[in-house]
């Protein structure tokens, strides 16, 4: 059995910004502490919900360093160090280790992609130059790749790969690892909406976007879950869906920034290509908060 990094919920913390485009770090620390505080049990810092794709690489790593330093070992901070570019990818991971990271979070590589043997040679190399664990992340909306079952099977050989963020919402591909690989590749949900059937077929918990904004439900749910309390879980995890799938009425983490703003968490900020919500889509999530009761 592989050593977890965390069961439960982790948070995918959104980097926020100034009105200059600037990193706010002061609110970033302030947001990991009430994070921790309101009962999340881990941290992901610097992941998509954190816009890695538009940060600098000393961006990047302050960011992983204060995210670090603002945990003070509370929980793990697991550190999104992926990229398709597999010298960087490599790279970011060593200063991920360096800042103190407790793990890292390795997407599969876009754009230009791989072959499936291509996803292990990657894997491989990025983690030649660390000795913390890490967590892979199927996303095929996002990278054009998705990994297949053989290729998962392969990596649950490697001891310092604990677990895989499947984020394929392919609910039958999420059994088939579960059948397969068990508890050599444990499985995190990385779709807040599917988080009970995830654990109901061996998952560990999410990695999640609206935790954002409900840090102390989306842990209870997973709690609820991970001990088999079905109808608690169906309660709380009906009460969440609706508020998170709208939190990809448009792209992440567009909406989950409009609906920290509305809240006073942070600002909406964002760096192009994203820009702030419609004005439809903003009157929509600003009824839905007030309905879940947090206006």
């Amino acid at each position: 059995m592989k050593r977890l990094l965390f069961t439960g919920a982790a948070t995918a913390v959104v980097t926020p910004m100034k009105k200059d485009g600037s990193l706010d770090i002061k609110k970033y620390k302030q947001l990991i502490d009430w994070q921790i505080k309101s009962g999340i049990d881990a941290i992901v810092a610097v992941g998509t919900t954190g816009e890695n794709a538009v940060l600098s690489a000393d961006e990047h790593r302050l960011l992983m360093e204060t995210a670090v330093e603002a945990a003070d070992k509370r929980v793990p901070v697991i550190c999104s160090t992926g990229s398709n570019d597999t010298e960087y990818g490599r790279n970011t991971s060593i200063a991920a280790q360096r800042a103190g990271a407790d793990g890292l979070l390795l997407v599969t590589p876009y754009y230009n992609k791989c072959t499936q043997d291509g996803i292990i040679k990657h894997y491989e190399r990025i983690l030649s130059g660390t000795d913390i664990p890490a967590i892979i992340y199927n996303v095929p909306s996002r990278t054009g790749f998705q990994i297949s079952l053989e290729s998962c099977l392969k990596l649950s050989e490697i001891d310092r790969i604990v677990g895989i963020k499947e984020a394929s919402g392919n609910l039958q591909f999420a059994a088939a690892l579960a059948s397969q690989c068990g508890e050599d590749l444990p499985i995190y949900s990385g779709n807040d909406d599917i988080v009970l059937p995830i654990i109901s077929i061996g998952g560990k918990g999410v990695i999640s976007v609206i935790s954002n904004i409900l840090p102390g439900d989306m842990a209870r749910l997973c709690r609820a879950s991970l001990n088999g309390d079905y109808q608690l879980a169906r309660e709380l995890s009906n009460r969440l869906n609706t508020l998170s799938r709208l939190m990809f009425c448009e792209v992440n983490p567009i909406p989950i920034k409009a609906a920290m703003s509305e809240l006073g968490l942070c600002e909406d900020w964002l760096r192009l290509p994203l820009t702030k919500i419609s004005p439809e889509n903003r009157v929509t999530l600003k009824e839905a908060l007030l309905e879940y009761g947090l206006m």
